[in-house]
């Protein structure tokens, strides 16, 4: 036993040594393969013709039925040896083991294991069948969405083909392995801890999920006073390259020509791909996407850099369904935003018109306090104006609160200013629908008063017939 425990030890040091680089791994659904090597020590007592310590190897099948709960079929072979003369034979060990997993989306990921089987020990003359049961735990340390680093221990009762009363062998099994994971729903995020964050005690509930990083400062979202105009640029990359082609640059035209009429215009290219190949690889591609156009626009049309930056959404911000080729070639966009700071009602309307509206809800509440209409208005008078417009009012909070508390108090809020502009403004019904977005895309950081009262937000999003 003093071996099986300071290999233990040495195992979990090794471990702890790489905690740095780790990322987490179970998940429902996913099959595992997980090839092992290790020791095996025989009971000295009731299996005393054996020698005590050998070596073995083996593979583990598994699956994953939920993030917890997960079946392995594993099979052991090693090479026996008598105690008392030099004789060698097969020992082969096959069992079902059900696992169960602790913190199944961190990196190390502790479970307990129950299972049965049996051994045969493959003699000269018959061979040997014995009934095991197994029971212990270990420690899966993920390096990767698909790779774990894993170390496992158990203590096997060897039912022997004899009278089972007086021949129950207690033996230990010790390994070293690596899983291989394939499939299973993926997590965006592992949770973060949850934070307090001051003022009263709806404001102090911890947040369930990872903080979404705002945006860009500069014109993602309009400044108070302000107008954003949203042309969505879809002219098509070459796969996995960053390189401008022709129907894309005379789609740019319209930007550049805007903000070289509208000098104080400043404006985000955002980028936005399909959801083919990994988080990381298609948000890098899009943020050099997003820079390729802010390059041109800069070289082709003097624009100034400072009115210019760049931002990769990657696949996090779709507009179709993903899974037919229409709406991928839907989703892999570029989209301009230019935040205006003139009278829009003079001008012509564009593809689409963001109006951010400063409404102040109470805490918890989704009701339209009435000095507001003069805000909504604008949405009204624009909509009056160029009647064959429809548009989206989006609802947005801070991080207080469940996810699913935001979801459902956004989506009210958003429906409540429907429903004002339908009522004293007599705007139709169907030019207009609503959308919550929860907390899933700050404008500031949560952390503050300040910027929690940026978050909780309205925007008007316009979608506009265009003469070409």
């Amino acid at each position: 036993m003093k071996r099986v425990t300071s290999f233990i030890c040495m195992m979990v040091l090794a471990v702890m040594a790489f905690a740095g680089t780790a990322q987490a791994g179970e998940r429902a659904g996913a099959f595992s393969i997980s090839p092992f090597v290790g020791g095996y020590v025989f009971d000295d007592d009731d299996q005393s013709w054996l020698k005590e310590h050998r070596l073995m190897g083996g593979l583990r099948l598994g699956y994953d039925w939920t993030d917890h709960f997960s079946t392995e079929l594993v099979g052991s072979y090693m090479k026996g040896q008598y105690a008392s003369v030099d004789r060698h034979f097969g020992i082969y060990s096959y069992r079902l083991d059900l696992l169960w997993n602790f913190m199944p989306r961190t990196a190390f990921v502790p479970y307990v294991a129950v299972g049965g089987g049996g051994t045969t020990i493959r003699y000269d003359g018959p061979n040997s069948h014995d009934g095991t049961f197994n029971a212990g735990g270990g420690l899966k340390f993920f390096m990767g969405d698909n790779l774990a680093l894993r170390l496992d221990a158990r203590h096997i009762l060897d039912f022997q083909n004899k009278d089972l009363d007086d021949n129950i062998a207690n033996n230990w099994e010790y390994s070293l392995g690596l899983s291989f994971v394939m499939g299973g729903k993926k997590a965006a995020m592992a949770p973060a801890k949850a934070t307090a964050a001051p003022g009263g005690p709806a404001e102090q509930k911890a947040a369930t999920e990872p903080e979404p990083q705002p945006a860009p400062a500069a014109a993602t979202e309009p400044t108070p006073g302000h107008y954003k105009y949203c042309i969505t640029l879809q002219g098509e990359f070459d796969i996995d390259k960053a390189i401008i082609r022709d129907d894309l640059r005379n789609q740019i035209t319209q930007v550049g020509n805007f903000m070289k009429k509208y000098p104080t215009t400043t404006a985000v290219i955002e980028g936005h791909t399909d959801n083919v190949g990994s988080y990381n690889h298609n948000m890098d591609l899009s943020q050099r996407r997003a820079e390729a156009v802010v390059n041109y626009l800069v070289e082709q049309y003097g624009i100034d850099r400072s009115r210019l930056s760049a931002k990769g959404y990657g696949f996090t911000r779709p507009i179709a369904d993903n899974a037919t080729e229409e709406g991928k070639q839907k989703n892999r966009r570029i989209e301009a935003i230019i935040d205006c700071a003139f009278d829009v009602q003079q001008l012509p309307p564009p593809q689409r018109l963001c109006m951010s509206l400063v409404l102040d809800f109470d805490t918890g509440k989704a009701d339209v306090k009435p000095q507001y209409r003069d805000e909504i208005a604008k949405v009204a008078d624009y909509m009056k104006r160029y009647t064959t417009t429809t548009a989206v009012i989006e609802g947005h909070t801070d991080s207080t609160g469940t996810p699913e508390q935001n979801m459902k108090l956004s989506q009210q809020r958003a429906q409540n200013v429907v429903d004002y502009l339908v009522k004293n403004f007599g705007i139709e019904r169907s030019r207009l629908s609503a959308k919550g977005y929860g907390a899933t895309r700050p404008i500031a950081y949560n952390k503050t008063a300040e910027g929690r009262a940026q978050n909780r937000r309205i925007n008007a999003i316009i979608d506009c017939v265009i003469q070409k």
